[in-house]
């Protein structure tokens, strides 16, 4: 297993409080061979300026160039997927700039992907607060017909792929830049591209990193009432409805039968969406919610 190679892409923005433990974490990988791309966006707490005093002291860890701003993780991991050669790597694997990883946790995916026959991996997170508390976040539900188009597999900082499904998301999204540009969740749209271009993903239930949480959380920790009120605003906001959409259209199936008549809004179009909401949601509890908020004519 150790001449397996990994490239890390790592995102980061204002985190020198918190990135040189993730980086630590990821750098003692057992039993694999990593290289950690970085790509900062602008920043004003010097994470630029101590990533090249890294890329000094590490033979393995490459900063890109400097400058551009963002405005969000998502485009940040586009710039590095577009960025990195990926033909000197077997896997590549995604990493936010403030969690902490199992030391195993590449070389348990790569043995998922390899002895499975797996082209993806990902994997529940146990969430941890400066206070002590974790909680398990579980994503590993059976998946279901079109899930993809609806959810991610779970944080994109769970995510380790083959080569092939690096390369040809690297075609994909420099293709279509505008529209990959504008979905706000990579780790969703890598996982409706691996899944609609055939490949097989595995969701493992072993908590492979703590995963932290802060006010800074662009998207964190999924639990709990206050969690809940923020998903119930951002879909009567039509902001999830948005991106359903826009994840359809990346992938070319806005004429699709299934979706044609399921993002049709207005009664028929929610009833439709009720009725199949078995083939949209993994977790119980998320398919319940939809069906209620559909049937209250929230979503809009």
């Amino acid at each position: 297993m150790m001449g397996r190679k990994v490239a890390v892409l790592l995102a980061a923005y204002n985190g020198m409080r918190w990135i040189d433990e993730q980086i630590q974490s990821i750098l003692k990988q057992e039993n694999v061979a990593v290289d950690i791309y970085i790509s900062v966006d602008i920043s004003t707490d010097g994470t630029y300026e101590y990533c090249l005093q890294l890329a000094q002291q590490y033979d393995n860890i490459i900063v890109l160039p400097y400058g551009a701003r963002y405005g969000g993780a998502a485009r940040n991991f586009y710039r590095l997927v577009r960025d990195v050669d990926f033909t000197k790597y077997d896997f590549v694997s995604f990493a936010d700039q403030d969690d902490i990883w199992h030391l195993a946790k590449l070389s348990h995916a790569l043995t998922q992907l390899t002895t499975k026959g797996y082209d993806c991996y990902s994997s529940n997170v146990m969430a941890f607060w400066d206070d002590g508390k974790q909680v398990l976040i579980s994503k590993a539900q059976v998946q279901v017909e079109y899930d993809y188009c609806f959810e991610s597999a779970g944080p994109g900082c769970t995510y380790v792929f083959c080569q092939q499904v690096a390369i040809k998301f690297q075609t994909f999204i420099t293709e279509n830049k505008l529209k990959a540009d504008n979905i706000e969740l990579h780790d969703w749209l890598i996982y409706a591209f691996a899944r609609h271009s055939g490949y097989k993903w595995f969701i493992d239930s072993w908590p492979s990193m703590l995963y932290r949480q802060h006010n800074s959380n662009q998207f964190g920790a999924n639990g709990g009432l206050q969690a809940a009120k923020r998903r119930i605003q951002m879909i009567r906001n039509s902001w999830y409805l948005t991106e359903i959409k826009r994840i359809v259209n990346i992938l070319g199936l806005e004429n699709h039968p299934f979706f044609v008549s399921s993002l049709n809004r207005g009664y028929a179009g929610d009833l439709y969406m009720v009725c199949h909401i078995h083939k949209v949601r993994r977790k119980l509890r998320d398919r319940l919610s939809l069906a209620v908020i559909l049937l209250l004519g929230m979503l809009k």
